[in-house]
């Protein structure tokens, strides 16, 4: 169940029964303001056109609609008002994405009423939208203090620059993660960024995780959480070696905390352990503020022939790593929203390097793809829906599209996913699993020669 913003006293409501809504009505909790309106059911066209305007004035902070609570004009108190429920969940998400420009996606959760009776009270959970503003009837509507109202032309304008100018902000920190990596001038491996920053949360909207106690517990719960999601799990099979569950050191950050392998160390340094992965670590950083910043740095790996010797070694991209870890983000994305109460949109940002000249790694083919990345670096920065514990296929409202897609324009040979929040089938990563040799005459660098193990799709990893 998604919370409801009542007042800054009051900000994660959650009512379940008719009962907490009476409790609300007698306690004076219940004010129409910026985040929360009350209504009665439509039940005319105009009506369904005043919805429309209602969600679309929503869209642009996010807010809550709650159908069968209505206001007492003489007394100016609220009551209880139960509407008939059957269809109406489905009507109100038939004007969100039929009247507005752009649709809108809403939660609804229904609240029945003691009577049972078939009638009860619907809450409509608007996100706040990654493309604002939308229009009803050739116009734009904002949300007051208390009601909506029709937008200026220059509020409009305001709202696509803001939409421009969180791109720009995303783009710079995905360079800032980019040039303080730790390994920047270790090995050749290619690596992988991901930056993920919350565009309307409090500076210490994370502070109830990063300032516990067990903030190394909780950041642990919350990989274990993103890794086992029933979602996550029927989106990618397979894996990838090393993944989020490799992150197992905590450190303190500067207005955060992280997880790391053991390939880095206290001050964020570059600490080799001795062994033949250490050139391959991946770190989950948390902030205060809420962004997430996730480096992972095997986005490639060396491969020889029989014949060729290991400093000859190509090295190939793994491209699935990249939607491994990309739906993994997401994932710890829509969990911590629900676990701090934020409906919001974040901004996403993906980037890689040492890509120029490489080859993908086709796990079910002879040989890697003859055509090679042509630039050094990729970088994409998009402004990501927003993610609530209701979403069940990915980010409420967020376009979709493929964040990595022309990094990995057919990632997987198996399957292909429909989009980053959401997969068609069953993603299989031809990529590494420790101890499986590929199936092609390459071999990692380094490696020693394995049995093949029958059907294996995987590329070996080197020890």
């Amino acid at each position: 169940m998604t919370s409801i913003y009542l007042s800054s006293d009051n900000p994660r409501w959650m009512p379940k029964t008719e009962a907490d809504l009476q409790a609300a009505v007698d306690g004076g909790l219940f004010e129409e303001s910026h985040h929360l309106d009350l209504k009665k059911a439509p039940n005319s066209k105009g009506d369904n056109k005043e919805l429309a305007r209602d969600l679309a004035s929503f869209a642009v902070d996010g807010g809550t609609l709650i159908i069968g609570v209505q206001e007492n004009k003489d007394s100016r108190t609220f009551e209880l008002a139960p509407q008939p429920l059957n269809g109406l969940p489905e009507k109100i998400e038939q004007v969100a994405r039929t009247i507005p420009d752009p649709p809108l996606t809403v939660i609804t959760e229904e609240i029945s009423s003691a009577a049972d009776d078939g009638t009860g009270y619907l809450i409509v959970h608007i996100p706040a939208s990654p493309v604002p503003p939308h229009m009803v009837d050739n116009r734009y509507f904002g949300r007051g203090d208390k009601t909506k109202y029709q937008m200026a032309d220059a509020e409009v304008v305001g709202l696509h620059a803001r939409r421009r100018d969180t791109e720009a902000d995303t783009l710079t920190l995905l360079r800032k993660e980019m040039d303080e990596d730790p390994l920047r001038d270790v090995g050749a491996q290619s690596h992988l960024f991901l930056v993920a920053q919350p565009t309307a949360g409090r500076r210490d909207m994370c502070l109830p995780i990063t300032g516990a106690k067990d903030w190394n517990q909780r950041l642990h719960a919350l990989i274990q959480r993103a890794l086992q999601a029933p979602r996550t799990r029927a989106a990618l099979s397979g894996g990838f070696s090393p993944d989020l569950s490799s992150a197992h050191q905590g450190h303190r950050r500067a207005r955060g905390v992280a997880l790391s392998s053991s390939g880095i160390g206290a001050g964020r340094v570059y600490t080799p352990q001795g062994g033949s992965y250490d050139e391959s670590v991946v770190e989950l950083q948390l902030f205060e503020d809420g962004g997430l910043r996730l480096l992972m740095t095997r986005l490639s790996e060396g491969a020889s022939t029989p014949y060729e010797s290991p400093d000859e070694a190509e090295q190939i991209i793994f491209d699935s790593a990249a939607v491994v870890f990309t739906r993994h983000m997401l994932e710890l994305i829509r969990l911590i929203s629900e676990d701090v109460g934020y409906h919001g949109n974040w901004a996403v940002a993906v980037g890689a390097n040492r890509l120029r000249g490489r080859r993908r790694y086709h796990g079910q083919l002879e040989f890697p793809s003859n055509h090679r990345y042509s630039a050094d670096t990729y970088e994409d920065p998009s402004s990501s829906g927003t993610w609530t514990s209701s979403s069940t296929d990915g980010p409420p409202g967020s376009p979709r599209r493929r964040t990595v897609d022309s990094l990995t324009p057919a990632t997987c040979p198996s399957a292909t996913p429909k989009d980053l929040g959401g997969a068609d089938q069953p993603f299989r990563c031809a990529s590494a699993t420790p101890g499986r040799r590929p199936r092609s005459p390459a071999r990692c660098a380094g490696a020693r020669p394995a049995a093949r193990r029958p059907g294996a799709e995987s590329a070996a990893s080197c020890r």
